[in-house]
């Protein structure tokens, strides 16, 4: 993996420390990564937050809490005798459990240092070994799922490389504006529809479930705890909420004839007016018809604040919903490639050194040895003949000593005399 490296020096991935930072974010402004305005102020926003709360997010990665993972990056350092490329930052690799289970994780994001800066330096050589680092520290991961830009070559091509597959391609669509006044006023008439709490868990994991390809089903590993959310994340949330200025707003609709969960959606709102409201849906795919309702009815519950676009996704497994955005005027903002490969751990084998075969099967060769003749003698027994008894019953004898029918001896004594029971 280093070959192309001199010497004197060599590259170390290691967890990211306070002082990587400053260099983190240079990084992440420099790189030729394409991304959304949206994930770029996000990453800003979150290089701010850990500049505060470094240390008390580094004490809560130690053992098991809400914020564990909150900050789990690596980094990759050149690690040179030469004074100007010592301990340069080459990249860093941001990761995050998937789903409560941890059997699958998430990439967040990949970024490197252009070659130029360090001309040793290969690009794909450094991804391929922070990703190779994730995959050999992080033992809980069973499977690796990310999601890319179509448009970036490079980075599928650094995925392709560490055996990364297509899952499915995602669609970003937008919605307008005067589109969603327009929606506002239909009609949703939607009389099961229910606020979410824990106890709705199985049911939003039942429609979770029928709602994707069983190979997706399988790559998220959701399980009904997924679709829960503990206290402390709910004071966590209300507070994030009022102090960035959002709320959060969600609901699903409810079959009673089949007592199951038919459609379900979550909808960001920005009350400042800073960035675009965001949607999720997820809807069964034998009741297409409820992608109008749920639309007016979230369209409803942004009209009294500041007019921004309404931003949500589709698959391509979603046929029903892609055409109906699409015949709603809905914009594409962005395409991306959902992917995922399988990790599988196994102990390294020692080999004994030392240790010959013949060494093992010593004790089970047989050794030649002379037969030494032993002396045998052969005795005469004599041969007795049992003796005959008769059993006729004129010849047996009535001894003296036997027992009379009252229990007593000839001698007057009692049966069993010398017996002392005791009570």
């Amino acid at each position: 993996m280093n070959s192309f490296l001199s010497d004197t020096a060599k590259i170390l991935v290691r967890p990211a420390q306070y002082r990587d930072l400053e260099a983190i974010e240079a990084l992440a402004a420099e790189s030729s990564e394409v991304e959304r305005l949206s994930d770029r102020a996000n990453l800003d926003e979150q290089v701010q937050q850990l500049r505060r709360w470094y240390g008390p997010l580094k004490f809560l990665s130690l053992f098991p809490n809400p914020f564990q993972y909150h900050f789990c990056v690596y980094v990759a350092e050149l690690v040179s005798a030469d004074n100007r490329n010592a301990h340069k930052l080459l990249g860093w690799i941001q990761v995050a459990p998937f789903n409560k289970t941890r059997s699958t994780w998430q990439v967040g994001r990949v970024s490197i240092a252009r070659s130029g800066d360090c001309p040793v330096v290969d690009p794909l050589a450094i991804g391929s070994q922070l990703l190779r680092y994730c995959f050999e520290t992080i033992w809980e991961a069973r499977t690796w799922v990310l999601e890319l830009d179509v448009n970036e070559k490079g980075a599928l091509a650094l995925y392709r490389h560490n055996g990364f597959q297509p899952l499915a391609q995602m669609t970003y669509w937008s919605l307008a504006p005067d589109l969603l006044a327009e929606l506002a006023q239909n009609d949703p008439d939607l009389p099961n529809l229910l606020p979410i709490s824990n106890a709705d868990a199985q049911l939003l994991f039942q429609l979770d479930c029928v709602s994707m390809p069983p190979l997706l089903r399988q790559v998220f590993d959701r399980h009904v705890q997924d679709f829960k959310t503990s206290f402390v994340n709910t004071l966590l949330t209300k507070f994030n909420q009022w102090c960035h200025r959002t709320e959060t707003i969600s609901g699903y609709v409810f079959e009673p004839q089949r007592k199951a969960a038919i459609g379900y959606f979550q909808l960001n709102l920005q009350k400042n007016g800073s960035r675009p409201h965001q949607a999720r849906l997820t809807v069964h795919p034998a009741y297409t018809w409820l992608y109008p309702k749920l639309l007016a009815q979230m369209a409803r519950l942004v009209k009294d604040l500041p007019s921004q676009e309404l931003e949500l996704v589709s698959a391509d497994y979603q046929h029903e919903r892609e055409e109906y955005l699409e015949k709603l005027g809905a914009q594409r903002i962005a395409h991306t490639l959902l992917m995922s490969r399988s990790v599988w751990h196994k102990l390294k084998e020692t080999k004994p050194e030392g240790l010959q075969l013949s060494e093992m099967l010593q004790g089970l060769q047989a050794i030649p040895r002379t037969p030494i003749p032993s002396r045998m003698s052969w005795q005469k027994v004599p041969f007795q003949s049992p003796p005959i008894t008769s059993h006729h019953p004129e010849s047996s004898e009535i001894p003296s000593n036997s027992s009379s029918k009252n229990g007593k001896t000839s001698d007057g004594s009692s049966e069993g005399s010398d017996i002392n029971p005791q009570f």
